[in-house]
């Protein structure tokens, strides 16, 4: 596998890996657990998230990435390691690698991802921007002189940005995002039935019954957990519309985003935008509602891209064959990719 390269989508949430022509591989949560009496890590990934909220006092289970950036540096590089060891199996694998990052984090942030994989045995490291990757894996034409308008809501950040000629025109990136999603329903659920759940059951909640626009069906789902007064475990059936109120805020704050990009696009590029709408991706783009909360308040088309929690992972990988240019210092082409190291 000497000379195989691949795409690595490093979410706050969920880690992704794209091998050059086999598509992506492997999908596994961002989850590591360890032993603190030890500091060694005894689970990763599905096996680690299985642990959330159910380990004893001697086990941790932490999230490496918080909000798109590493955490832990730690964390996160046995993360990947252990990951593309899984890829490689026995095979000789020093593979260049296209990983994706948040659109406005630091140089330090940046440096942070970079030194996580490049102890992984890797040749070259290239970043690409993740509304760049985003509008690639959901087939928008980023290279033409025509505005695109793509929205990616991960785990950790929503990344916007108003595209043309392979390069971010404007963009915006703000920490409101699924995780904030289910914290926002873990402090309705206790303000409203006094009832103490995991961040696990607010995920399933948010994804059985989740919304962000108005239901025509009322839905319920019930959630479990442990009583604030008495600490006896307890249950609740909630409703469609009590999710909604738990999680507009969130949403509103990623319309305003929206507002507030658009206001600071340059006026041939809005015109292309309201001609040919949105693109929404991430996981979080499920979410029922979304396109239509964000159509109505920017007053213009918004989709939801075919797999939209792919589509960072797809895009990094279509970006693979500019790491050759990037070699070459070809600057008469434009390419995505924002760095190499």
């Amino acid at each position: 596998m000497l000379g195989t390269d691949i795409a690595i989508d490093l979410g706050t949430s969920s880690i992704k890996v794209y091998l050059d022509g086999k598509g992506i591989v492997l999908r596994e949560p961002s989850v590591v657990a360890v032993n603190q009496d030890t500091e060694t890590v005894v689970a990763v990934g599905h096996e680690a998230y299985a642990m959330i909220g159910r380990t004893s006092d001697r086990i941790n289970v932490v999230t490496p990435l918080f909000n798109g950036v590493i955490s832990d540096f730690d964390l996160a590089r046995h993360l990947v390691t252990h990951y593309l060891r899984q890829i490689s199996g026995s095979k000789v694998f020093m593979p260049r690698v296209v990983v994706s990052v948040p659109c406005e984090i630091t140089e330090v942030e940046k440096r942070a991802v970079v030194d996580s994989i490049s102890s992984s045995s890797v040749r070259k490291i290239c970043l690409i921007e993740e509304p760049v990757a985003a509008a690639m894996g959901a087939g928008i034409d980023i290279s033409a002189p025509h505005g695109s308008l793509v929205i990616d809501v991960g785990g950790g950040t929503t990344d916007m940005a108003v595209l043309s000629l392979s390069g971010i025109s404007i963009s915006t990136s703000i920490r409101t995002a699924g995780n904030l999603f289910d914290d926002c329903i873990i402090k309705y659920i206790r303000r409203k039935y006094n009832l103490i759940i995991g961040q696990r059951m607010a995920e399933e909640a948010k994804i059985a019954i989740g919304c962000v626009y108005p239901r025509r069906e009322l839905l319920t789902h019930r959630v479990k957990g442990r009583n604030a007064m008495t600490g006896l475990p307890q249950w609740a059936d909630i409703t469609s519309d009590e999710m909604l109120e738990a999680m507009i805020d969130p949403a509103m704050q990623i319309v305003r985003a929206l507002q507030d990009l658009l206001e600071r696009t340059p006026p041939e590029l809005v015109g292309d935008i309201f001609e040919d709408g949105g693109v929404l991706t991430g996981g979080s783009a499920k979410i029922f509602g979304f396109p239509q909360l964000l159509s109505r308040k920017a007053k213009m088309p918004i989709r939801i891209a075919e797999n939209p929690e792919d589509c960072v992972a797809l895009g990094a990988g279509k970006a693979i064959p500019f790491i050759d240019e990037m070699d070459k210092k070809d600057y008469g082409t434009l390419n995505p990719l924002s760095a190499a190291y």
